[in-house]
């Protein structure tokens, strides 16, 4: 078998726009336009995107879960943007709700649940080394992952047309300066918090091992662990996790859905989705950051009809 090519500088950016023109002209990419709302609560200026179209993906999602079919082996050719390293490639979402969202997906089989590795976070960085973007995962099912077959994913920034790059980030000036793992005094959810040295990103393998440690620690910090099932490490808990050049957070779940709205990664970035309008005002009524708090454990009361 040939060695595949590994991303080379200042080519990923050029190609994914290239590639999801190509796959929009041809049907494979399905982007998903959206209504955004702004809500601010507790200092962020939550962007609330309302997807009509998440009605008809959530039906087809839980058929692929249900399926034993693995959408990433193979993966859809329309769908394929660069091979990241030997162990990782990257493809295009097929259903965008923010432009140019990538997948960063195992080229075998690895669950979801399992632990990352220096060789997932040093592809992730092969990506952030190439455009400003947040880089998330979603630690299982219950933190709202759609497959069971491992993969990280970045957007680009900002998130919003309007407002900061991340809403979240108007909350982190608030955070320790100096300590390796920190909190954050404006959530009012279980999480843990690190900056991290922005130059890293020019030495991607540097930053890969730097976020292997840290990730690792904020783990530890939120009391998850690792045990080992069918061969492989995998995490005692659901969590999403966050990372951007400069730093991560990582936030423990105990459940997918506030009522019937799930919450992926971005949700603890500022950004939310709600199928339709009586979901929107379920949000409005008791906040988003209420929103966040119920999914990672702490259930806040259903919003009056």
């Amino acid at each position: 078998m040939t060695p595949c090519r590994q991303l080379t500088a200042d080519t990923l950016w050029p190609l994914l726009v290239s590639r999801t023109r190509r796959a929009i002209a041809r049907g494979a990419l399905q982007p998903i336009h959206t209504r955004q709302v702004l809500i601010e609560d507790s200092g962020v200026r939550f962007v609330v995107r309302q997807v009509s179209s998440l009605e008809r993906k959530a039906h087809k999602r839980q058929k692929e879960l249900d399926a034993t079919d693995n959408p990433f082996l193979p993966y859809e050719k329309e769908l394929f943007v660069a091979d990241i390293s030997p162990s990782h490639l990257a493809l295009l979402n097929k259903y965008q709700v923010i432009e140019h969202h990538l997948l960063i997906v195992t080229r075998h089989f690895e669950e979801q649940e399992a632990l990352l590795t220096l060789a997932d976070l040093q592809a992730l960085w092969s990506c952030m080394a190439e455009f400003e973007g947040l880089g998330f995962y979603n630690g299982g099912r219950i933190a709202g992952a759609s497959q069971r077959h491992k993969h990280l994913q970045i957007v680009p920034l900002p998130l919003a047309d309007e407002g900061p790059a991340l809403p979240i980030e108007s909350l982190l000036v608030a955070a320790s300066v100096g300590e390796a793992i920190t909190t954050i005094p404006g959530l009012p959810f279980a999480h843990a918090y690190t900056r991290l040295d922005p130059t890293l990103v020019q030495r991607v393998r540097d930053a890969a091992d730097v976020t292997l440690e840290r990730y690792h620690a904020l783990l530890n910090a939120v009391g998850l662990s690792a045990r080992r099932i069918a061969g492989e490490w995998r995490q005692s808990a659901p969590y999403n996790l966050l990372v951007t050049r400069s730093w991560m957070l990582l936030v423990p779940r105990s459940r997918e859905y506030f009522h019937s709205i799930s919450v992926n990664a971005l949700g603890f970035a500022g950004s939310l989705f709600v199928r339709n309008q009586e979901q929107m005002k379920a949000v409005s009524a008791v906040g988003p950051m209420k929103v966040l708090q119920d999914v990672t454990g702490n259930e806040v009361d259903k919003p009056p009809a």
